[in-house]
């Protein structure tokens, strides 16, 4: 590399200059490539939206905190995406001592386990099984409901 050939930007410059591309790729007729992989991403990452709930339903998880945070670890070993194990940084960090104790001693090992067990959920047609009795899906997806705290 030639010394000095490359242009120094300011702190803003580099995100405008990578938007400006993106943005030009879009336009461009010739990267059909790039738009069916946005939108493939936009479904996957929809679904994922979409199927959170079921998966509280279907791991016997509550909506608060500690459900949501060992929700994410089973999102982290079915998806490995580092955005859920950052969800899982951020919720236990916000845990009372009383919490932390809880999540590590009766959900953490629990998620972990039965995020890897189970089949792929993200491949799931959820919506075929809503006349199904909740333990039976559960039997087929080879999920185990989380552990009953005392």
């Amino acid at each position: 590399m030639i010394e000095g050939s490359r242009i120094r930007l300011k702190t803003r410059q580099p995100a405008a200059v990578a938007m400006g591309s993106a943005v030009g790729a879009l336009l461009d007729p010739r990267r059909a490539d790039l738009i069916a992989a946005l939108d493939e991403l936009a479904y996957v990452t929809m679904r994922a939206r979409e199927v959170h709930d079921f998966w509280h339903t279907l791991f016997d998880l509550p909506t608060n905190l500690i459900g949501e945070t060992a929700l994410k670890v089973i999102e982290f070993e079915q998806m490995g995406l580092p955005i859920c194990l950052l969800s899982v940084v951020g919720g236990t960090a916000r845990f009372s001592e009383k919490q932390r104790k809880m999540f590590y001693r009766h959900y953490f090992l629990w998620a972990i386990r039965a995020g890897m067990q189970c089949i792929d959920l993200m491949c799931v047609y959820y919506e075929q099984h809503f006349h199904e009795d909740l333990e039976d899906v559960r039997r087929k997806l080879q999920i185990v409901p989380s552990p009953i705290v005392p």
